[in-house]
């Protein structure tokens, strides 16, 4: 996807702990691509994809300052699976340009794209040189969300459940970081997994 660069794409499901493994790959000098942060952008107002979610959902999908009303959508897109769909065929490609443009600025030794949904899109997994999956128990997922965001228990699991099977995501894997555990149990996995990956881009280089 990105010329010579070594590419990884990060993925996990919801209270992982995607983002704490992203933090200590940047603090290796790792650039990270974070695709949600991307697709925040480009629906907050005035972004680039609002006229088009607009024309497709109606001015009423706008909050009062010209963004997504993000709790609207979410409802409609968990009720419906064809506006998840047409929602898709809006961000995905100017998502996909944006996460290119970003990651030819960089200037680390290699590129890691966080991707929430990785697996369920179907498509980024041939764009990356490898899949690293962030895995922990289901239940302390669970946990973990309802720690964090303070949302009903229920709720938590209909996110889940809209999100791949663990095992699927498993599946998808080349690398997998073990965040079952202790927070401590982290960084030596993510040292071990950077190393390798130095080599990885360092080979990729020479080869191209």
């Amino acid at each position: 996807m990105t010329g010579t660069r070594f590419t990884v794409g990060l993925t996990g499901g919801i209270g992982s702990g995607k983002s704490a493994v992203a933090r200590l790959f940047a603090e290796r000098g790792v650039d990270i691509v974070d695709t949600d942060r991307i697709a925040r952008g480009l629906t907050a107002p005035h972004g680039a994809a609002m006229p088009a979610v607009l024309a497709a959902f109606g001015d009423g999908f706008a909050d009062a300052a010209g963004a997504l009303d993000r709790a609207k959508m979410r409802a409609l897109v968990f009720a419906d699976p064809a506006a998840k769909r047409r929602l898709e065929g809006i961000l995905h490609p100017m998502i996909r340009d944006a996460v290119l443009a970003e990651s030819l600025l960089g200037t680390g030794p290699y590129v890691i794209f966080d991707i929430p949904l990785l697996v369920e899109s179907g498509t980024w997994k041939s764009r990356v040189d490898r899949v690293l999956v962030v895995d922990c128990p289901e239940a302390l997922q669970l946990e973990r969300v309802i720690a964090r965001n303070g949302l009903p228990e229920a709720q938590v699991q209909a996110i889940m459940a809209a999100q791949a099977p663990r095992q699927v995501r498993l599946a998808a894997a080349d690398d997998i970081v073990d965040n079952g555990g202790a927070i401590a149990a982290l960084p030596p996995q993510i040292e071990r997994l950077h190393s390798r990956y130095l080599i990885c881009a360092e080979g990729k280089v020479r080869n191209d």
